[in-house]
């Protein structure tokens, strides 16, 4: 299973420079990086990052995370996966840059209308 960061570009590479990722302002507000699901992603981007560009998906493999994620309530009671903790660069599996459409609405690999 894998779990999905969203994250601006600039911030990303800054954590590419550094070796790891400390997470966005929210995350660092609320004391745990949010991830979301595959079945997440959709309404993750509509809420959340609507219209804007230079956004990278961040695909990571949920079993290297080990103890630190924990999936914890949100949205309508659904199961969030939270790390508690950095996230160590070295357990991202791929990073790719996400298509903004020109309703705003971004574009999600096509994988993810596969079923994946």
């Amino acid at each position: 299973m894998f779990v999905y960061k969203v994250c601006p570009g600039a911030l990303w590479h800054e954590a590419e420079r550094k070796g790891v990722f400390e997470g966005a302002p929210i995350d660092r507000h609320d004391g745990y990086i949010h991830f979301s699901t595959a079945e997440q992603l959709g309404e993750t981007l509509r809420r959340h990052f609507a219209g804007q560009a230079d956004l990278l998906l961040i695909e990571i493999e949920a079993a290297r995370l080990g103890e630190a994620l924990k999936w914890e309530p949100s949205r309508g009671g659904a199961l969030f996966p939270h790390l508690y903790g950095d996230l160590d660069l070295a357990v991202v599996v791929q990073v790719e840059a996400l298509q903004l459409g020109a309703d705003g609405r971004h574009r999600l690999p096509a994988r993810f209308s596969a079923g994946q």
